[in-house]
């Protein structure tokens, strides 16, 4: 039996990208250098058509990350017609706040400086991540210090026009800790390089609830109501933040969700994320 199939093109084919070196950074108590990596998903169709890029940043409490861990979902983002970059950071056994969002906006920096090489819109950039990644969400879109751009493609901006954090910490003065030694060894002491509970003006000012400012980006805030992780309540206290504002934010709560839950990869939420980036960075 023999078939023809005329089969019309209408979708660009996708070039995956890993290990891509966008920075070099110091290793080893300063003796050596190690590169600084991504992975990259983007449309490939020869039209010289653009897309706009989202950034996703991996969780981990900012001591364990993979950039590689949700390329299967991220290529949902592909599908619809964006450029996804899942970029690497060091995490706080290599160094303290603010190590990482460094790191991030230097991989921001790095797209924008190559965006004619992986057909990204320079002027539509949005970030996502979970729960470590989502407090560096946060901080990218906030934190406009210029002195978190760091390494090269400084002549680059840093910014994002769009952030979806999932149950994201957003402010680690907040978290509830028995006493101070045990807030020596919790994850957002590990990561401001000092006890939180201790210096706890320190640690509001190194938290996404100092940064809320009018000119926020839209915000597309994901938590679910049952995390034993980072309280829901971390969510609510920006999303407030953000609404006196007067920002442009929406709060997804999923009921009963814990952290990280499977909830979290259904199509029904990632069908939300979609819409949200497609409203705001195209």
């Amino acid at each position: 039996m023999r078939e023809k199939l005329n089969i019309k093109k209408t979708k660009p084919q996708y070039v995956a990208v890993t290990g891509i070196t966008y920075a070099q950074v110091d290793s080893w108590f300063d003796h050596c250098r190690r590169d600084l990596k991504l992975d990259l998903i983007y449309p490939e169709d020869m039209t010289g058509k653009v897309y706009p890029c989202v950034v996703w940043i991996c969780g981990g409490a900012w001591l364990r990350m993979d950039k590689s861990a949700h390329l299967a979902y991220l290529s949902k983002l592909a599908d619809k017609g964006f450029v996804v970059a899942s970029v690497e950071y060091r995490t706080s056994n290599e160094g303290a706040y603010p190590m990482p969002i460094q790191d991030v906006k230097a991989a921001i920096r790095y797209l924008r400086a190559h965006a004619d090489r992986y057909r990204i819109d320079p002027q539509y950039i949005g970030a996502m991540g979970e729960s470590a990644g989502g407090y560096l969400t946060c901080m990218a879109a906030l934190d406009d210090d210029p002195a978190l751009d760091t390494g090269a493609y400084l002549e680059y901006s840093s910014q994002i026009q769009a952030a979806c954090p999932w149950y994201p910490p957003t402010d680690a003065s907040s978290f509830h800790y028995d006493d101070p030694e045990q807030a020596a060894a919790a994850a957002e002491s590990l990561l401001m390089g000092f006890n939180v509970m201790r210096n706890v003006k320190e640690a509001e000012d190194n938290s996404p609830v100092s940064k809320v400012t009018k000119d926020a980006p839209p915000f597309l805030i994901i938590h679910g109501t049952d995390d034993h992780t980072v309280p829901f309540e971390q969510s609510e206290i920006l999303y407030e933040k953000l609404t006196k504002n007067g920002c442009d934010v929406k709060f997804i709560e999923l009921e009963g969700a814990d952290h990280a839950d499977m909830q979290f990869f259904q199509d029904e939420l990632w069908n939300r994320i979609i819409e949200f980036f497609d409203e705001k960075l195209k």
